[in-house]
């Protein structure tokens, strides 16, 4: 059953060294304790503010209404910054992405401060991350998977050991000769993408008509990759008839498959439920539903 949602925004956290202070939206149902927490990483685009904290509300409202407390960041890569492009890690910025959300899970303490009817409320051993496409990529950073860093060589390791569990929605695969010219010559750090020590357990969400043709040859396979490359536990939902949106998650005005979103809201919550409360059923429920009935909107493979 839903719950009435509060939604806070700005939080301003402080972050020495990062271009501007960490701003962050905190979504959580108006009762109840020991809340699990979702950090949601945004896509990039060129919207002004799906790609911000004031995107992804299907997703977050949903997941707050039933019972996670919900942290989005304005990643640096937000057009609603407008940074200076001569940044070496603009614009994209794929490490600073993943530090945003260590940082937030450092300062717990200061958001609950900032919001009061949050005080004592939150469970920092239940701690789960999602992100949509570039979101995706930062997310698996977070779980476990590596990169080398094209500027000096070295191996990239982000992994959050605080994060229990997580979701990938339309995430971006392997590098290597999966990726177009254009993608491996202007964001290098694709290049290198290795899922083979991502180890947490995760739901990778991915469309079977997500071609991404200007980041990928491979077609929509290539957003399976971090089901099929990293070792288990793993599960894949794939969506049938669902584009790189995913019927429409990063905004109510651009859900053009409200089905779709609404499989997407209930299957991501009851597995990150389901992964952080070892035992319930919300997950195995909301699963055998979606293959249920003649016209099944997608099907779930597990390993």
């Amino acid at each position: 059953m839903a719950t009435p949602v509060l939604s806070v925004s700005p939080v301003v956290l402080p972050a020495p060294g990062r271009t501007v202070e960490l701003q962050v939206r905190v979504s959580a149902p108006v009762t109840g304790g020991e809340l699990p927490i979702i950090l949601l990483s945004h896509g990039h685009g060129p919207s002004n503010n799906l790609s911000s904290l004031n995107g992804y509300a299907p997703l977050a409202n949903y997941w707050a209404a039933h019972g996670f407390a919900v942290i989005q960041p304005t990643h640096l890569s937000s057009s609603t910054l407008t940074l200076s492009s001569d940044d070496p890690e603009a614009p994209l910025y794929w490490r600073s992405r993943a530090e945003d959300m260590s940082r937030i899970l450092d300062q717990l303490g200061a958001i609950e401060a900032a919001v009061p009817t949050l005080r004592g409320r939150l469970d920092p051993a239940g701690v789960a991350v999602a992100g949509h496409s570039m979101g995706g990529h930062t997310a698996s950073l977070l779980l476990g998977a590596r990169l080398t860093d094209p500027h000096d060589g070295t191996e990239v390791n982000l992994v959050e050991p605080r994060i229990k569990a997580g979701v990938l929605l339309a995430a971006p695969g392997r590098g290597g000769d999966a990726l177009t010219e254009v993608v491996a010559e202007n964001y290098p750090f694709f290049s290198t993408t290795d899922f083979s020590a991502m180890t947490t357990p995760t739901l990778v969400v991915a469309g079977d008509k997500d071609t991404s043709a200007h980041l990928t040859v491979r077609g929509a396979e290539w957003h399976t990759d971090p089901y099929y490359l990293s070792p288990g536990p793993k599960t894949l939902l794939t969506l049938f008839g669902a584009e790189h949106g995913l019927g429409g998650i990063s905004g109510y005005d651009v859900a053009e498959n409200p089905r779709r979103v609404a499989a997407v809201q209930r299957l991501t919550r009851a597995y990150l439920w389901s992964e952080l409360h070892p035992g319930d059923p919300a997950w195995k429920a909301e699963a055998d539903a979606l293959t249920a009935g003649p016209d099944p909107l997608g099907r779930v493979e597990s390993r």
